[in-house]
């Protein structure tokens, strides 16, 4: 019977997949670049040939980043930048533009966590906490895309997340089974009511065979939603826990044999081509 050994090394440090220069002339912006995980996924980057752009609050960080790339013989740009402030982020990108061009792949990799039990962490910790990894990323991505937008480039936006995300884990969604407080998330599908966003009730008025557009041939009806939430709730779902509920008549899981138009989401909104002209209807 063969030794159990675990997965095979990968090759060694400086080896590529890719060829030599894939990236060269392109600048690569990575938020909190400059150490741990950023660090590793900017050296892979440098190392075929990318112009580095490193992003972070802590000069520290910046400079062990500048460092690190320097020592690959890399092009480097260091940004202070807190990326919970749209207007430095809009700098950090002016900056990076101006030194190497508009970048053609964002890493958003900068996050904030901290380890506590959920009912220890802070109002502020949390704040901290949604700022940076959710607001940030978004504020990058925002920022990252209408530059390519208006410029009309291709371009690559990496985000770097966590596991636990799909499936919870201690100081996570069963961090309280212990305690008897089950946690559970709830998504629903379409369920026309009284206060609708815009978006929805336009896609409505726009399509007189809505319901053919559901593969249950009709949209939701509230008390559906509200029977799911209290089931969730009841005693009878006293062992469902960590677990998503989605509520939409198998939408979410609709295709077809082959695949339709791909029509852009500012087509189906109505807002015509993307221009960050002031007063331009975007």
């Amino acid at each position: 019977m063969a030794e159990q050994a675990g997965l095979p090394e990968p090759p060694p440090l400086g080896a590529s997949a890719l060829p030599p220069g894939t990236f060269a002339g392109r600048g690569v912006f990575i938020t909190g670049g400059g150490t741990g995980l950023g660090k590793a996924i900017a050296t892979e980057f440098a190392r075929l040939g990318a112009d580095v752009v490193i992003a972070s609050r802590k000069g520290e960080h910046l400079e062990a980043g500048r460092e690190a790339m320097q020592a690959l013989g890399a092009r480097v740009l260091v940004v202070t930048c807190d990326i919970r402030e749209p207007d430095q982020i809009s700098a950090a990108f002016d900056e990076a533009t101006t030194t190497f061009g508009l970048p053609a792949v964002l890493v958003n990799n900068a996050a904030a966590n901290f380890p506590v039990p959920a009912e220890d962490m802070s109002p502020n910790a949390w704040r901290t906490v949604v700022d940076i990894t959710l607001n940030g990323t978004f504020f990058c991505s925002r920022e990252f895309a209408r530059r390519h937008l208006e410029a009309g480039s291709a371009a690559s936006i990496i985000n770097v997340g966590a596991s636990y995300a799909w499936t919870g884990g201690p100081g996570f969604a069963v961090e309280w089974g212990p305690y008897g407080i089950q946690v559970n998330g709830l998504v629903p599908g379409l369920f026309p009511h009284e206060d609708m966003t815009s978006d929805i009730t336009k896609n409505l008025d726009r399509t007189d065979e809505k319901d053919a557009c559901q593969p249950a041939l009709r949209t939701g009806r509230l008390r559906e939603l509200g029977w799911a939430a209290t089931f969730l709730a009841s005693p009878f779902a006293r062992f469902i826990s960590g677990h998503t509920l989605v509520v939409d008549g198998a939408n979410w899981q609709r295709r077809t044999l082959t695949n339709p138009p791909v029509v852009t989401v500012r087509d189906q909104m109505g807002r015509g081509s993307f221009s960050a002209t002031p007063g331009a209807k975007a």
